[in-house]
């Protein structure tokens, strides 16, 4: 794979030549061109940065150097019989870098990467640039670096170590975290009793069993622990089965707020005028007061297939949290699945969903539900729900509790 970086700090850069990454170099898998924006400018200044236009803090750089720049690179390539690269500008503002875009770029032949500083690059540079050849903005998270060349060294490492050779025992990146959507599990060593000052630390037992069976299945369980504590958002995508399996499943955002309000609506309505009353949460919220509720509760929106690109149609959805003050509590809300669908066992599903993200801190799952809907109270019954006695937390509605099993 070639690899072209074209920065103002070539020095920065300098860690490729370190470690597997710079190996991997030494052996010829990574073939890496560092270029200095500066040589491309053409005043003796060597200016690179100007004020933007329409006012406002920062600077921003220039097009024309960064023009020079990204055509010498792919001319520089074009004259070895490359074909074009694959841009990747690191930017805030872009697709998320996963392991999933990791593999996916590890299949090109030929990456440039174009290292913005300041306020970042004229906009007039991507059009340029997308007229010679693919550009990808790439976002390491939602947070702002001084510049790209952090986030380049980032990715060449999660690219680079996915290229045949690089990585001495290939076996080792089957179970990593992120391959299969859960995070890896815990890893121990030598000595199985560590006598850690005056605590005494042992591995877990089945470790030593010898019993592989048994430590695939301990491992895969500590994976979902795992997740569910630290990244409950992966786990629609790795974790669901049976009907949930052939749907899209995924964390929702401001953006499926509406459309969670018209599902709201269509679910809660027969409870209305089964209980005669309209004050239901569900009925009464607003779009904002909807909204709101994604940002403070784990939600997930399930969706049909999209198809061209079109996002599919809304059919279900449940969130969770932690009891705010009391952290040995897991709140189950809002579960509810499109009439049409009801009956398939889409609200048994979603319901497991949303327990195992609770984190471990939790001992206690709870549901509300109204006091007409007798159906869905015996459907919490048979998942190990109790009814607590009297009125339950919103008025004409009962409490239900379910202890977590801890084995």
């Amino acid at each position: 794979m070639r690899l072209d970086v074209v920065t103002i700090f070539p020095g920065y850069l300098a860690p490729l030549d370190l470690s597997l990454i710079g190996k991997a170099r030494r052996d010829g898998i990574l073939d890496v061109h560092v270029h200095d924006l500066r040589t491309f400018t053409d005043d003796r200044h060597r200016t690179v940065d100007d004020s933007p236009l329409g006012g406002g803090a920062g600077m921003v750089m220039k097009p024309e150097p960064w023009a020079r720049a990204l055509d010498h690179v792919v001319d520089a390539g074009a004259s070895e019989g490359a074909p074009v690269p694959h841009l990747i500008v690191p930017g805030p503002g872009g697709v998320p870098l996963t392991q999933a875009l990791a593999h996916q770029l590890a299949q090109e032949p030929w990456l440039a990467f174009a290292c913005g500083r300041y306020e970042g690059i004229d906009e007039r540079v991507y059009e340029h640039a997308g007229e010679r050849m693919p550009v990808t903005i790439v976002s390491l998270g939602d947070y702002v670096l001084n510049g790209g060349e952090v986030a380049v060294l980032a990715i060449v490492e999660a690219v680079g170590r996915l290229l045949p050779g690089v990585v001495g025992n290939a076996e080792s990146l089957v179970e990593e975290s992120h391959e299969d959507g859960l995070l890896e599990y815990p890893v121990y060593t030598r000595p199985a009793v560590w006598a850690d000052g005056d605590v005494v630390r042992e591995v877990p037992p089945v470790l030593l069993s010898g019993n592989h069976g048994a430590i695939a299945a301990w491992r895969h369980e500590q994976r979902l622990e795992r997740t569910a504590a630290r990244r409950p958002d992966l786990l629609p995508v790795s974790a669901t089965t049976g009907a949930l399996a052939d749907l899209d499943v995924r964390v929702a955002t401001a953006a499926d707020a509406p459309e969670l309000r018209v599902l709201q609506l269509a679910c809660w309505v027969p409870e209305g005028r089964a209980s005669g009353s309209w004050t239901i949460p569900p009925l009464d919220e607003t779009l904002e007061e909807v909204t709101a509720g994604i940002g403070a509760w784990t939600t997930y929106a399930v969706r049909t297939a999209s198809a061209s690109g079109v996002p599919g149609r809304l059919v279900a959805s449940v969130r969770g949290r932690v009891r705010p003050g009391d952290p040995t509590v897991w709140e189950t809300g809002r579960l509810m699945v499109a009439p049409d669908l009801q009956g398939r066992g889409l609200g048994r599903e979603l319901l497991a969903l949303a327990e195992a993200a609770a984190p471990a801190s939790v001992t206690t799952f709870w549901i509300n539900t109204g006091v007409v809907s007798k159906a869905n109270q015996r459907r919490y019954q048979r998942a190990g729900y109790r009814q607590l006695p009297g009125e339950g937390f919103f008025p004409g509605t009962v409490d239900l509790v379910k202890r977590r099993r801890t084995a």
